[in-house]
């Protein structure tokens, strides 16, 4: 039976014209990769809103597994997310100039979720196809990790049967023109997502293996 994968990308924020998720995203709307069908959910970069969008996506789909990306400038890898904490400190506003600081996503939550998607497994996959990738335990405070722990919550207290979680993933090199900071090819970055589908929908158990950091 084929597996669903529900890809979701952010808008562009913030300064930037251009939010690499969104493109990722486009490129990888209907691909089917042996039984494992993508389907994709642009959702916008605003707190709540974001969460509103993915669950509805989730609603009609139905999918066996859904990822979140997002963007993470200055990063040089694709980055699967370990953990959601349930807090919202933006250092900027979103794009309806909502800007929370300490505020918790959800006043009932626990205080963190974890990954239900087999990061390290993943991770070791993108690298064995020749995608710089490694483990990230932090999603940040602004939309991403707020969309993060809002999937999670959602998932766990209503669709306990889909996994779920969340990447990062660094610019794009037209983003990089004038600031130098470190990117990635959209057709690397979309050949990873690939991949990372196909692992997440017909991977059920992680591998033990180093992908912790020092600081």
């Amino acid at each position: 039976m084929r597996k669903k994968v529900l890809i979701t990308g952010f808008e562009p924020f913030g300064n930037d014209t251009v939010n690499p998720a969104l493109e990722a995203v486009k490129q990888l709307e209907g691909v089917i990769i042996d039984d494992v069908e993508i389907v994709t959910q642009v959702v916008p970069t605003v707190f709540h809103d974001s969460i509103k969008a993915a669950i509805k996506a989730i609603e009609t789909y139905e999918p066996n597994v859904v990822i979140c990306v997002g963007q993470a400038g200055g990063r040089t890898q694709i980055t699967p997310e370990r953990i959601a904490i349930n807090v919202d400190d933006a250092r900027i506003p979103d794009n309806q100039k909502n800007q929370p600081i300490d505020e918790p996503i959800s006043e009932d939550g626990p205080a963190a979720y974890w990954s239900t998607l087999p990061i390290k497994r993943m991770v070791h996959h993108m690298r064995k196809d020749g995608v710089p990738a490694s483990v990230s335990n932090t999603a940040g405070t602004y939309v991403c990790n707020h969309l993060f722990y809002g999937l999670m919550h959602y998932l766990t207290n209503h669709a306990s049967q889909i996994r779920g979680g969340f990447i990062h993933i660094p610019y794009i090199p037209e983003q990089t023109i004038e600031n130098g900071s470190p990117s990635l090819s959209l057709d690397v970055i979309v050949r990873g997502l690939k991949t990372v589908a196909v692992i997440a929908a017909t991977e059920k158990d992680d591998i033990r293996e180093i992908g912790g950091t020092i600081h």
